[in-house]
Parts: structure tokens; sequence; C-alpha cells
């Protein structure tokens, strides 16, 4: 079980990171310097930043368990 939980935070911190490296820049780019240094646009960037890792750390943990590669 903590061999799950392990790889589970590492994959979510690694697509968290990832992602945000290469949207950052389009995002603020998208939005301009002005509106990006409001509070309720950098919210809703990084919301949606933790929702996409959590969905393909979700989707990569099930894989790993449907192939018999993690077990718990």
């Amino acid at each position: 079980m903590t061999k799950f939980w392990i790889t589970g935070i590492a994959l979510f911190i690694i697509f968290t990171f990832i992602i945000a490296k290469l949207s950052i820049k389009h995002y603020k780019e998208e939005n301009g310097e002005k509106m990006w240094k409001q509070f309720g646009i950098r919210t809703r960037y990084w919301q949606v930043v933790v929702l996409v890792s959590l969905i393909l750390t979700f989707l990569v943990l099930f894989i790993l368990k449907w192939t018999s590669i993690l077990t718990i």
C-alpha cells in the first residue's frame, strides 16, 4: 500500500510540474500580464492544472494496477 501512495504522489507532482511548465507561458500571453496579476485568473489556471494532473495520475495508476505492474 505504501508503494501505491508514494507512486501516486510522485506522479501527481511530476504531472503538475510538466503541465504548468508547458502551459503557463501560453496562458499568460492569452490573458495578458495585467489580467494575470488578478487573483481569480491565477486561481482558475491552477485549478485546471491540478484537475488535469489528478485525472492523468488516476489514469496512469489505473493502468499500472490493471496490468499488475503495481500491486497493493
